[in-house]
């Protein structure tokens, strides 16, 4: 249903001939777009298993092993505030003091393995350049960054399926503590 439809109910609803006119109408209208907004988007978190958990650990400490810097473990308090942003199913980095890698995928039917996110993750390390210090070519590299930073001793992550008006994908969200990808600071 279009905008300009959904304004054209309001104002019938309300018994508005034009809504336009009208503060009060105005308000309305801005009151159910936001409402529609909110609804158009519905998320269904999808739980880790054990198993998941340990190969999302494994795989990054596989990644931070091949450039010498110690393991991580599992979390699940950073694990709750993954889930907490990644149920807004927004692809955006949120500000805050934890670091943050977001994988996200588009279509029916896709639920996002540990795997899927790491290889996305870790597939940027040829764009890294240690002796710059930063991604080259065009590329990003602050993914794998992330993953491999020397001082990160904590991981959690959390999916979530997610329905909005760009269609049905699913978010999968890790926080990290420390963060990393400190502006002139090295990963490792």
């Amino acid at each position: 249903m279009s905008t300009y439809a959904c304004i054209r109910i309001i104002g019938y609803v309300y018994g508005i001939n034009d809504v336009a006119r009208s503060a009060e109408a105005k308000m309305v209208v801005a009151m159910a777009a936001f409402v529609m907004i909110i609804m158009a988007t519905t998320t269904t978190a999808q739980e880790f298993s054990a198993n998941e958990k340990a190969v999302f650990v494994q795989l990054h400490n596989n990644a931070r092993a091949a450039v010498g810097v110690g393991p991580v473990a599992w979390n699940d308090a950073l694990a709750a505030q993954a889930l907490q942003h990644a149920s807004y199913c927004q692809t955006q980095h949120i500000p805050g003091p934890y670091g943050e890698n977001l994988w996200w995928s588009y279509g029916s039917g896709t639920t996002g393995t540990p795997a899927q996110a790491m290889s996305y993750w870790v597939g940027e390390r040829p764009y890294y350049d240690y002796s710059s210090n930063s991604c080259v070519g065009g590329h990003q590299c602050g993914h794998y960054t992330q993953v491999v930073w020397r001082r990160t001793a904590y991981v959690g992550c959390a999916r979530v399926a997610c329905n909005t008006n760009n269609g049905i994908g699913t978010i999968i969200a890790c926080n990290y503590y420390p963060g990393g990808n400190i502006y002139n600071e090295r990963p490792y």
